[in-house]
């Protein structure tokens, strides 16, 4: 085993790896810009190292400066993460030939599966199902519409390198091509450093269902289940649970075996995700890859008991898998909400400052993966994604009742958070009975305002005064009529969520 490593990251997923590294015995690195000198991240490691500016392109998306940082501090691998270097082959293989250990697949399988249209074409070969799309990318608008037009729009253009929802359009008609050629293609070069786009057709309301494997280097490999990623917001997974309500028994022996044969396509080893569209009447077809650890792991993680940053530093260090295919049980329900730094009440626009006051729930069943304390500063420098909150029971229902108990005890104030975002969807109805697809953000609370009579109004501020230790005399325009939007309440430029205190 591995006596120190480097982690290349920042954040709650850093944070995340440091524990599993404190808990092993392995001396965690961390590496730093200036404006995250001050985070829990580099509070937490063993050694902590400067790596330049905020902009990610002058720090962590400097490849050459974390091997540098590696060897210098006598790290023996380097854990990527998710996010800026995590899938890029050319980083795995710089690692490689400095004779560091690279904790997730070779460089030759994430170049293979981080190429969505080389790994669409190498996994159709292999009998998995596959979304009907292009092999090549777009060379021209022309070749786009032509394309589109023989399989049907809708058609999605994504980018042909990385994922999470960046280098993403859909388009509906010809007329809509060349900005989303330009729009995605512009995207995808900004986020990945490739603007090579292509065209999938565009299921309509799939499910969102990935699987989640590990591999070791001796042969051996095997799924832990499936995760449901339907709840998404410009593509970008919001809420992930596991078990999905949607698939059985029989369901998921299919998917799982169709996930590892994909997997096996590549040589894949360490710890990774295939990812499944899923129609109503519950054809799955292969969508893509994801060569790292995923945000949403915690979920797997409760329902199987496997750690799986442990798994992939054991993986890493030349182990076996600690567990067999038959060993693994499911047990439970798990629910993961990210809360981003994002105002629910003005379309998701980014939010920073300093987090004046932050307050954890706790309780039976409830986990908090966070890279938060009082006084932190949140920048618009990185993606939003602050922390990541999960409850698990015995129960789907009963997770649900824990999450909006542990969202309602959730306390952040100082920057605007998608907290009471969460909360109205535990009380949908069709949240509740699992009536979900990608379209339901969009269908359910695209254009719904929150509305709510003057004396709740006077019960939030009052509330919200004790909590926050409210000071002085503040003004606060009365609302026109009985009723009015929750968007339009600020105190001290910070939103009022009226359901975040459960009225």
């Amino acid at each position: 085993m591995f006596k120190k490593i480097l982690i290349a990251n920042r954040g709650e997923i850093a944070v995340r790896i440091i524990r599993a590294c404190k808990e092993m015995g392995i001396k965690a690195v961390s590496v730093f810009s200036e404006i995250d000198r001050k985070s829990l991240h580099v509070r937490l490691s063993d050694e902590a190292y400067f790596i330049g500016p905020p902009p990610s392109n002058q720090s962590y998306l400097v490849m050459e400066k974390l091997v540098n940082v590696a060897q210098k501090s006598g790290a023996e691998a380097i854990h990527p993460g998710y996010g800026f270097l995590a899938e890029n082959y050319k980083f795995a293989k710089l690692v490689e030939d400095a004779g560091l250990a690279f904790i997730g697949p070779p460089s030759n399988a994430i170049e293979l599966l981080g190429d969505k249209m080389r790994a669409r074409k190498a996994i159709s070969q292999s009998g998995v199902p596959i979304v009907p799309g292009m092999e090549k990318s777009i060379a021209s608008e022309e070749e786009a519409v032509s394309f589109a037009r023989d399989i049907g729009f809708p058609v999605l253009i994504k980018a042909a390198a990385g994922g999470g929802g960046k280098g993403m359009r859909i388009v509906e008609n010809p007329k809509q091509m060349k900005d989303a050629i330009r729009g995605a293609s512009f995207e995808a070069k900004s986020a990945f450093g490739d603007e090579r786009i292509y065209i999938e057709k565009y299921l309509e309301k799939p499910r969102h269902v990935e699987f989640q494997i590990l591999a070791d280097k001796h042969g051996n490999m095997i799924h832990l289940g499936e995760r449901e990623c339907s709840i998404q917001r410009r593509h970008q997974k919001v809420i992930e649970e596991s078990p999905s309500t949607i698939v059985d028994e029989d369901m998921r022996k299919r998917m799982g075996e169709a996930a590892v044969k994909a997997a096996k396509v590549s040589g894949y080893v360490n710890a990774g995700t295939m990812e499944f569209l899923v129609d109503k009447d519950k054809n799955f077809y292969f969508l893509e890859s994801n060569t790292r650890l995923q945000v949403e792991h915690p979920v797997t993680e409760l329902v199987t008991g496997i750690d799986i940053v442990k798994e992939q530093l054991r993986i890493a260090s030349g182990e076996k898998l600690s567990t067999r295919q038959e060993d693994i049980r499911w047990k439970g329900a798990s629910i993961e909400c990210r809360i981003y730094a994002e105002d629910p009440y003005n379309d998701f626009l980014p939010s920073s400052g300093k987090i004046t006051s932050y307050l954890e729930p706790s309780g039976p069943g409830v986990r908090i993966d966070s890279g938060l304390y009082e006084g932190c500063e949140i920048s618009l420098y990185y993606d939003p994604i602050i922390s990541k909150l999960l409850t698990w029971s015995s129960t789907r229902d009963e997770a649900i009742s824990r999450m909006k108990r542990a969202l309602l005890e959730y306390h952040i104030s100082g920057i605007s958070t998608t907290i009471p975002f969460h909360l109205l969807v535990m009380d949908n109805k069709k949240f509740l009975k699992g009536d979900i697809s990608t379209h339901f953000i969009q269908e359910e609370f695209g254009k719904k305002e929150i509305e709510t009579d003057h004396d709740e109004l006077y019960k939030v501020i009052a509330l919200f005064s004790a909590l926050t230790d409210f000071q002085g005399k503040k003004k606060l325009k009365a609302p026109e009529g009985k009723k009015f939007k929750q968007s339009s309440w600020k105190i001290e430029g910070r939103r009022i969520g009226l359901r975040r205190f459960g009225f």
